[in-house]
C-alpha cells in the first residue's frame, strides 16, 4: 500500500496537535526544569549572577568551587543550571548559610584582585570601584537572604 504526501502530511498533523503545544501556551522546557525549584531561586540569580547588578563574574568553576565549599560535589553543567542545583542544596537555613558564606569568601577573593589592579594599575580604578561597590552591596545582602526566605 503507497502512501501519498497527503496521508503523510494528515498523519503529521495529527501527531502535532496531539499532547504537544502548537500555540505556545504551554510551559517550555526550561520552565518544566524549574518547577521543582523555590521562586527564590530567581530571585538570587537575577541579583547575584549578573555582573552589571553582581560587580563580579561567577563563572561555572566558580560556583563548582563555592558548592563543594558549602559541602555539596556537582559536575559542570550551564551556570544558570549550576546555580540552580546550588540554590536546591540550599534549601535549607543552615545549608543556604554555608552556601552564602561561601559566596561571600570568593565575592571577598574577588574584591582583593579588583583592588590589586586598582592598585598596580592606578587608571583602572574608575572601571574597578564601581564594581567593588556593587560586589560589596550584594555581601550585604546576604542577611536579609538567610531573613526573608527562611523565616
Amino acid at each position: 500500500m503507497q502512501r501519498n504526501i497527503e496521508d503523510l502530511k494528515r498523519e503529521f498533523e495529527n501527531f502535532k496537535m496531539g499532547d504537544n503545544c502548537v500555540d505556545g501556551s504551554c510551559a517550555t522546557d526550561a520552565q518544566e526544569d524549574l518547577r521543582d525549584y523555590p521562586d527564590y531561586t530567581h530571585a538570587l540569580y537575577a541579583k547575584l549572577m549578573p555582573p552589571s547588578q553582581s560587580g563580579i563574574y561567577i563563572s561555572r568553576w566558580d560556583i563548582k568551587d563555592i558548592a563543594l565549599e558549602a559541602g555539596d560535589s556537582m559536575a559542570i553543567h550551564p551556570r544558570k543550571r549550576m546555580f540552580e542545583l546550588l540554590m536546591k542544596y540550599a534549601v535549607s537555613k543552615e545549608n543556604m548559610t554555608l552556601v552564602l558564606d561561601a559566596m561571600e569568601k570568593h565575592i571577598n577573593e574577588k574584591i582583593a584582585i579588583y583592588e590589586e589592579l586598582m592598585e598596580s594599575f592606578p587608571s583602572s580604578k574608575e572601571i574597578f570601584e564601581p564594581q567593588i561597590a556593587k560586589a560589596k552591596k550584594s555581601v550585604a545582602l546576604f542577611p536579609s537572604i538567610l531573613d526573608e526566605y527562611f523565616v
